[in-house]
């Protein structure tokens, strides 16, 4: 096998694959794209004991091989084709012992591919404490593989596994389940001949599958298409007459390998819980209890970490201005780059606890019940339950979760939500929220223990799902459609978080956020302190000369004349000229040029509003200022009015703006992306921008 071993990780939704790719690659992991398609792929690597790299690839879950989704079809790409980048050479089957027999049809027919495999018995916990008694080594017996019991919440018989996967066999060992041959011996041995394939299984699949699979050209999908014609192929009575064969065999297994000791008709724990989590009235009441204590963790928790991340970045900048020689790197530097990093770095803390809250949420399996309790509210507005699984996810980033929406089989669906989860509140827009609402909201507790802050963010929040709510409605009038969309979900049962998988998905939000946001934000600082610092030569002179004239030296001192000089150069810089272009636009919602500026360069990514802020005001500042930006745009006056910029009306109209606009270029690419279509994603712009203009302009209206 060489030096590296590729394990896949295979398995049905929830039967613990995630949890056990994490045990096994820990932080050693890469996330990329499976070949041709555009469905997220996980890889991680671990050392085995006889010192070979094991690389483990996590697939999707799937119930069979029948596939209905895109992402459940990546399985059969991978393991079928030979050439393919991922195609294991081992396959571990992680089956959930507290439900083995649905688990065990799609390891059946995982096993019919002749890929070595070895069995993860995972949740031997819940199977134990359900009263569930499985004899391992018997069931091993039967299938002819290596079956090795875990808890992988737990780390139980993780080592196990490691050796198990470290001596595995490179020979197939297991035992057939169903004689495949006898399903349609003439078909298969057909394209067994004509197309050069091996095992009965592959050929048989290939019949049921080759418009779905990449990796079959034009002319091989042509013949096979002739010999399904040539023998009269028909593929759904094959796959029932095929399930039925399997579930036989299966019952045959666990009948000698599986024994229930407790009373079936028990209600479990979970069930006991769920009749309160997801009661038609109370269940909505707790949910948004909980929303409630995240967002009041959210500031409260924050503050002392914040203030630090804060009081280093005014000591860095402190300290470059003392040791680095004045000059245009000096300031792009400290003035661009650093000024620029430090409006967004500031809010690693809150990023990651909102990311752990939602890790908790998920993991205790709580989600699913949102997800179960939504369904209700969704299918008023004409969408299904499978819409609410990437608009949850839109809490996080919309990118993803819009990728996620090819698991909804109907097209008017998946358009719709495609359509409306970039209104949901992401982590990007949680920055621009909090600086804002930490400026003109008080810092006071209501009852002594509700924080202020935390109730309008939310707010914000909130409005982002009945908006999404009400966009969805409007759009299931005007996109026509014929078909109906169905949600079958299983609702895992409730367990403890496991504090370091919450961890782990706190390391890697913030990774994410610090890298791949930084990496936009230095790039957008130094463009913006370019364009901020210079200006047309003739216009920057005259500025010069203007307050070297005694009526300005002997009427400021000279920090006040390098500061008027300073914000005089802003003001006609490339960057204010910019932002000078717009201001008649945006005059009405309450914002100036300099928002401006922050509007259009915040389209790269929303985060980006804080640190486009922090450059301003730090080119515009001298240097004896090392506020901190929120200092700074309170300090912000209007020159017309003497008022400060960043009034009541101000900030809530440009919360009101960030929470509808689509300012996001990554969630642009892939709307164009998923719907292979320009047209949907400039509807999608001007609608969202449209509804932030009007939206933003109400409120600042009437606030004002």
């Amino acid at each position: 096998m060489g030096q590296e071993l590729k394990v896949a990780l295979v398995g049905n939704p929830n039967s613990g694959k995630s949890t056990l790719f994490n045990i096994l690659t820990g932080l050693n992991q890469k996330i990329g794209n499976f070949p041709g398609v555009t469905v997220e792929k996980k890889e991680g690597f671990y050392k085995l004991p006889d010192n070979r790299i094991a690389r483990i690839i996590d697939l999707p879950g799937t119930y069979s091989f029948y596939p209905k989704s895109r992402d459940e079809r990546i399985v059969m790409d991978a393991l079928a084709d030979e050439n393919n980048s991922v195609h294991p050479d081992l396959i571990v089957f992680v089956a959930d012992a507290s439900n083995l027999k649905r688990n065990l049809l799609l390891f059946s027919q995982v096993a019919d591919l002749q890929i070595p495999i070895i069995i993860a018995l995972n949740m031997m916990d819940l199977a134990i404490n359900g009263g569930i008694s499985i004899s391992v080594d018997e069931l091993a017996l039967k299938l002819g593989v290596q079956v090795i019991p875990i808890s992988a919440r737990k780390l139980e018989g993780i080592e196990q596994l490691k050796l198990a996967i470290s001596y595995s066999s490179s020979i197939p060992l297991q035992l057939p389940s169903i004689d495949v041959v006898a399903l349609a011996p003439h078909l298969i041995k057909k394209i067994q001949s004509d197309l050069n394939i091996e095992h009965p299984y592959i050929a048989l699949q290939l019949a049921h599958q080759h418009e779905q699979l990449s990796f079959l050209s034009r002319e091989e999908n042509k013949l096979i298409e002739d010999i399904k014609s040539e023998f009269s192929f028909h593929s759904q009575k094959l796959q029932a007459v095929e399930t039925i064969g399997r579930y036989n065999a299966i019952n045959d297994v666990l009948f000698d390998t599986v024994k229930l000791n407790s009373d079936p008709g028990r209600e479990t724990m979970s069930n006991r819980i769920d009749n309160v989590l997801t009661h038609r009235i109370f269940g909505f009441v707790i949910f948004f209890a909980i929303l409630f204590i995240i967002f009041q963790s959210i500031f409260a928790w924050s503050e002392y970490p914040m203030s630090l991340i804060e009081r280093l970045f005014i000591w860095v900048t402190y300290q470059g201005h003392q040791i680095l020689p004045l000059g245009v790197f000096a300031d792009l530097l400290i003035d661009g780059v650093l000024a620029g990093l430090s409006g967004v770095l500031i809010f690693i803390p809150q990023i990651a606890i909102l990311f752990a809250f939602i890790s908790i949420l998920e993991d205790t399996g709580y989600m699913s019940r949102v997800t179960f309790m939504m369904d209700k509210i969704m299918r008023k507005v004409g969408l299904s339950g499978k819409s609410i699984v990437p608009m949850i996810g839109g809490f996080a980033c919309a990118v993803p979760s819009i990728m996620s929406t090819r698991n909804i089989e109907n097209w008017k669906d998946r358009m719709i939500t495609i359509m409306v989860t970039p209104l949901i509140a992401c982590s990007a827009r949680l920055p621009v929220y909090t600086l804002l609402i930490s400026m003109v909201v008080p810092d006071e507790k209501v009852w002594g223990f509700i924080n202020m802050q935390g109730i309008a963010l939310m707010a914000l929040y909130v409005l982002s799902i009945l908006s999404a709510i009400i966009v969805a409605w409007a759009m299931k009038l005007i996109i026509k459609s014929r078909e109906r969309g169905y949600f079958i979900m299983e609702l895992p049962v409730y367990r403890m978080p496991r504090w370091n998988n919450v961890l782990l998905t706190m390391y890697k939000s913030v990774k994410t956020f610090v890298f791949e946001a930084g990496k936009i934000i230095i790039a957008v600082s130094i463009i913006l302190w370019v364009l901020s610092s210079y200006g047309p030569s003739q216009k920057f002179e005259s500025i010069e000369e203007k307050y070297k004239l005694e009526s300005y030296t002997q009427k400021y001192s000279s920090n006040e004349i390098e500061r008027l000089e300073a914000s005089e150069k802003l003001e006609n810089s490339y960057a204010g000229l910019l932002g000078k272009s717009i201001e008649p636009v945006i005059k009405p919602l309450g914002f100036d040029w300099k928002i401006g500026i922050a509007l259009i360069t915040s389209f790269a990514a929303r985060e980006v509003f804080v640190g486009t802020m922090a450059t301003i005001y730090s080119v515009e500042a001298d240097e004896s200022n090392l506020a901190s930006v929120r200092d700074k745009m309170l300090m912000a006056k209007n020159p017309d009015t003497g008022m400060p910029v960043f009034t009541v009306a101000v900030a809530f109209s440009l919360m009101i703006f960030y929470a509808f606009a689509m300012q996001c270029i990554s969630t642009v690419a892939i709307v164009y992306r998923e719907t292979k279509s320009w047209v949907w994603p400039a509807i999608q712009f001007a609608y969202m921008t449209s509804l932030a203009y009007i939206a933003s302009f109400i409120v600042y209206q009437l606030l004002k």
